[in-house]
């Protein structure tokens, strides 16, 4: 008997540690495996195919006036307190589309919604003065936040701001600039969110998210670990691949974490063949998924 605690000792001891190692087993699984609010991939992906259907959204067109009534519809819908913020920008009315949902400190998300007026990469020179149809480059950011409206529950403990931006992508044509719709939201902000998240150029069917070298770094590691719980780690690849000026920098000169989501290696960018047949329904969902997760998490 005196020399049984020692193995009585080590058993109790092996028992425990097999009980905490489950406990923490079964929670990183619980964690991996949380159930989500369903992102409709089809719903985003037929939005995307509806924009295109409007033809350009380039300000001053009726394309634009109507993806502004569309968009203020859909979100409405989804029951998001929505308002324009109209700006004259180097003699252009510019429009942004605010909805809101809860009060208090907030997290932003946001896409722009305009298409460039030419399709100046176009390997085609002849097509080269056509406007670019903004499959990707435009309308799968816009599909994506929509159908995060229509998902997110409502009684998330964190206020949300989901902001379609204007005159993001003609930088560089005559007298326009780029992110001149993002640039203005800033300039304007009274109440700063805590953070901004950028989508854009996230349909691609052969999508891949690198870090992004101006974007902030705790931020975006939050992110692409949700993406790894979710299965999603070969898409969300954490490496450094691009500097890019988007709709995040604004933010980023103002002292805003903020984090752009986008995919550079698209072959169609700024071309007549950003067409529909590029986008993918599952690369929204990864997209979607990822970002309900993060903000899931924010409880």
């Amino acid at each position: 008997m005196l020399f049984a605690y020692k193995p009585v000792k080590q058993i109790l001891l092996i028992a425990i540690m097999t009980i905490v190692v489950g406990l923490s087993g079964c929670q990183t699984l619980k964690m991996s495996q949380r159930d989500l609010p369903i992102f409709n991939a089809e719903r985003a992906y037929r939005d995307v195919e509806y924009q295109l259907t409007l033809g350009p959204r380039i300000p001053g067109t009726i394309g634009h006036e109507q993806i502004l009534d569309w968009m203020q519809a859909e979100l409405e819908s989804s029951k998001w307190l929505v308002e324009r913020q109209e700006l004259l920008i180097n003699g252009k009315k510019v429009i942004n589309l605010i909805a809101s949902r809860g009060a208090g400190d907030y997290i932003l998300l946001g896409a722009h919604y305009d298409t460039r007026i030419l399709a100046d990469h176009d390997p085609v020179p002849a097509l080269q003065n056509d406007p670019v149809p903004g499959a990707n480059d435009g309308a799968s950011g816009v599909a994506v936040l929509l159908e995060l409206a229509r998902t997110l529950p409502e009684d998330l403990p964190i206020a949300i701001k989901l902001v379609l931006f204007d005159a993001e992508d003609n930088g560089g044509i005559d007298d326009w600039d780029w992110i001149l719709g993002s640039r203005a939201f800033v300039r304007e902000l009274i109440d700063k969110p805590s953070a901004a998240v950028i989508v854009d150029m996230i349909g691609d069917a052969d999508l891949e998210v690198y870090y992004e070298r101006n974007s902030d770094v705790t931020l975006m590691e939050e992110i692409w670990q949700q993406a790894r719980k979710l299965g999603y780690e070969n898409i969300f690849i954490p490496e450094y691949r691009y500097s890019m000026l988007d709709d995040h920098t604004p933010f980023v000169e103002a002292g805003i974490p903020a984090v752009d989501l986008i995919d550079f290696s698209y072959p169609y960018w700024h071309t007549t063949s950003d067409t529909l047949d590029k986008v993918s329904p599952e690369s929204l969902k990864v997209i979607g998924d990822t970002l309900t997760a993060w903000l899931l998490e924010k409880e």
